[in-house]
């Protein structure tokens, strides 16, 4: 690793957010380790970045997915610096009854089990390493609510309290926070807002201010929700 470049471990990376962040931190000089389930989006990363920076398609939800990643990364690259929990999925509007079952499984399994399966498989090194600091996604509806987006709440408001309760766990000087990006014009925002998401940031505006932003942040935010919006 070259004079301050980082290991910066991101999930769901073949779009919006997560995409922009990798772009961002690559251009930065820092080593991305992503992982996304989209396959092409994957191959697509992995002949756009070569070494040290690598891609891997697989699900989050899946413990013995992650665990296989996650002994391959800290092998080759040991410890991440940073971890970006960013991937997560959204129900399609409708009243909480109208929603079905697997769909709220779904969105349960990526969101919430997703963020522990990363946090179970990488945590224990970076304890051992003494670095690192792990960022969950979250959002507004993490901290307020809305009608018809029940299941998406529910997964945010726990991401929330698991960050909290994490980050009394975690020795100095790794630290752990839940960081709401504001509103940004994805594809998972045009799910609720339809057209209107465009009038919102785009992902790699937000990805140059907060790229930066999250590289400061230290044991000093330990245990805070954040927002870093546009």
């Amino acid at each position: 690793m070259q004079g301050n470049q980082k290991i910066i471990l991101i999930t769901g990376v073949t779009r919006g957010i997560g995409l922009a962040l990798t772009d961002q931190f690559i251009g930065m000089g820092h080593c991305v380790l992503g992982c996304a389930r989209t396959t092409s989006g994957i191959r697509q990363l992995r002949e756009l970045h070569g070494e040290p920076h690598d891609f891997y398609s697989l699900n989050v939800a899946s413990h013995d997915e992650v665990k296989s990643w996650a002994s391959i990364v800290l092998n080759s690259h040991g410890a991440p610096d940073l971890i970006i929990n960013n991937a997560g999925l959204i129900n399609l509007s409708n009243p909480l009854w109208d929603i079905e079952d697997d769909e709220f499984s779904r969105i349960i399994d990526v969101n919430i089990k997703g963020v522990a399966n990363i946090i179970r498989n990488f945590v224990p090194a970076m304890i051992r390493a003494k670095k690192g600091i792990i960022v969950n996604m979250s959002s507004g509806w993490g901290r307020s609510v809305d009608a018809e987006v029940a299941p998406y709440c529910a997964s945010k408001w726990a991401i929330e309290g698991l960050s909290r309760s994490l980050a009394l766990e975690l020795p100095d000087p790794l630290a752990a926070v839940a960081l709401n990006p504001g509103c940004v014009n994805t594809q998972m925002l045009e799910t609720c807002f339809g057209t209107a998401a465009g009038n919102h940031v785009d992902p790699k505006t937000w990805a140059q201010s907060a790229a930066r932003y999250l590289l400061t942040l230290s044991r000093a935010e330990n245990g805070q929700s954040l927002t870093h919006s546009l």
